[in-house]
């Protein structure tokens, strides 16, 4: 083999890494653009609130630290069983529950709370996998499994991702009008892996 064919081989095998990683990056931005159209041309958000999603909670859905989450719980190949049995424990308890208490401090709820406090607007977050399973939150929801609800199904969208909204509702907790909307958490070269729903205080956008 010449100096020529061994600097050729060294090009591609420093180059192919490169080009995937762009193949991808460009997947994630093609769906995020997308979803951004999805929410300007949503008629149950108003104006103001199309902007702050589009700029604000559209780019987040690619957020490493709720994508290493949602990766790690989707490998663990729960059974949809596993989940719904989970999920009645998750509404019929009493006091927190262990893994109430771990979805609510693990590096993705973390991230979360880091979120709000620079987007204050967002008063509640929920991260889930690809059976809309809890993978992370900063208030405790009041059940375990969203997969049976538009908030997962429109937003997961059989992994193509989608934008679902919520009506507008007075929280008396938050003492403010909320509206949901959801969208889905993207992982490597732009597949949809799970969702995430977020609780925004509309007079604060």
């Amino acid at each position: 083999m010449n100096r020529a064919h061994i600097y050729l081989i060294a090009v591609v095998a420093i180059c192919f890494p490169l080009l995937a990683i762009a193949a991808g990056d460009k997947a994630t931005t093609d769906l995020q653009n997308g979803l951004k159209k999805q929410v300007q041309g949503h008629a149950d958000l108003s104006a103001q609130v199309k902007a702050y999603v589009a700029k604000n909670l559209v780019p987040t859905t690619d957020t490493a630290a709720w994508v290493a989450a949602v990766e790690a719980q989707n490998a663990k190949g729960m059974t949809l069983a596993q989940i719904q049995d989970q999920d009645k424990k998750w509404t019929a308890a009493e006091e927190e529950l262990p893994i109430q208490k771990e979805l609510m401090n693990n590096a993705c709820a973390k991230e979360i709370v880091n979120l709000v406090k620079k987007l204050p607007a967002i008063k509640e977050a929920f991260v889930m996998d690809n059976q809309g399973a809890n993978v992370c939150e900063n208030t405790l929801t009041s059940d375990y499994w969203q997969g049976d609800e538009a908030k997962w199904k429109n937003s997961f969208n059989g992994g193509k991702g989608g934008v679902d909204v919520g009506k507008v509702k007075f929280d008396k907790s938050a003492n403010a009008n909320l509206q949901q909307v959801s969208l889905p958490i993207i992982g490597k070269g732009g597949k949809v892996i799970g969702a995430v729903t977020f609780g925004l205080s509309v007079d604060q956008t």
